[in-house]
């Protein structure tokens, strides 16, 4: 097999009658290897200078969160602990289709865009969750269509740097469906959704990660189980069952498992706050949280 090679001109040979001709050695050939790893290069330095622009505005990101710390919960006696469930009970997670590789990263001028995609089943609070997030302004929506709402998240720090978080939210039902590829692809995110009051929600969130991820392989999964404060009013027993075969569920998926409530604004700055932890590397950690009456953050 003949290698392609590109060629950089250099002087061509001078004969003794004064007059110049073309020579086979008066081009230096440029491998495609050569030129595959200076492209890498510079490709390597400019991952490292997103990476070190992050770590510098990352203090200011956290400044962003409103979510109150003064919650009550009902909670069982000190010490009680939760058990997962054992390993042949966790359900196999099928991957089909072609991996869409993404950077999920656009740049637009000066702002840098990140697309997390809000999938799950109808009327669970997918949208209360990302108004509660965003904040109902006119001017921060986007696209609306049938099925389909999209909404951003700007940030601007110090009047230099602007990050906006575009969320996209498929409705979830039927009719929706049609609206997953163009949600998942190049997203950076995929919020896998269910309602901690509605059982058949909570089964559904597996086929909610497989067509996710016919589209995208590459997203950060995070499974979300909201309106915790109706879940709370819950016997203790049926809190237990959903917890358990909730983490059952997002080990299989390797995803990261939030309690959330827009209505109390329970973690949800918290798990955007996490995104962004992961997508970049920086110094922020979530804390595990198992206690039953409490939200629970389990990885």
């Amino acid at each position: 097999m003949h290698h392609q090679q590109l060629y950089t001109a250099t002087s061509p040979p001078s004969f003794n009658d004064g007059q110049t001709r073309p020579s086979n050695h008066c081009r230096r050939p440029i491998t495609m290897t050569q030129l595959s790893r200076t492209l890498v290069r510079i490709e390597s330095r400019w991952v490292r200078l997103v990476r070190n622009f992050f770590h510098v505005v990352w203090s200011h990101l956290l400044s962003c969160s409103s979510a109150g710390r003064n919650r009550r919960y009902r909670q069982l006696k000190a010490g009680f602990s939760m058990p997962l469930a054992a390993a042949g009970d966790i359900p196999r997670v099928v991957d089909d289709g072609d991996a869409t590789v993404c950077t999920g990263i656009e740049v637009e001028s000066d702002v840098l865009s990140l697309k997390i995609s809000l999938l799950g089943d109808c009327h669970i609070g997918k949208t209360s969750f990302m108004i509660k997030y965003v904040g109902d302004v006119e001017e921060k929506r986007g696209l609306e269509m049938a099925g389909l709402n999209l909404m951003d998240k700007v940030f601007v720090i110090r009047g230099a740097a602007t990050i906006a978080f575009r969320i996209w939210d498929v409705a979830g039902d039927d009719q929706s469906l049609d609206h997953v590829p163009v949600a998942c692809k190049d997203a950076v995110a995929i919020l896998i959704m269910f309602d901690l009051t509605s059982r058949c929600t909570l089964n559904n969130v597996i086929c909610w990660f497989q067509r996710a991820r016919k589209w995208n392989k590459t997203a950060i999964p995070i499974l979300i189980g909201t309106k915790f404060d109706d879940f709370v009013q819950l016997p203790l027993e049926m809190q237990w069952t959903i917890v358990n075969q909730a983490r059952v569920y997002a080990r299989a998926m390797k995803a990261t498992l939030f309690f959330s409530s827009a209505t109390h604004n329970i973690n949800v700055n918290k798990i955007f706050k996490f995104i962004t932890a992961k997508l970049f590397n920086l110094p922020w950690t979530v804390e595990r949280n198992l206690t039953i009456g409490e939200p629970i953050i389990d990885f």
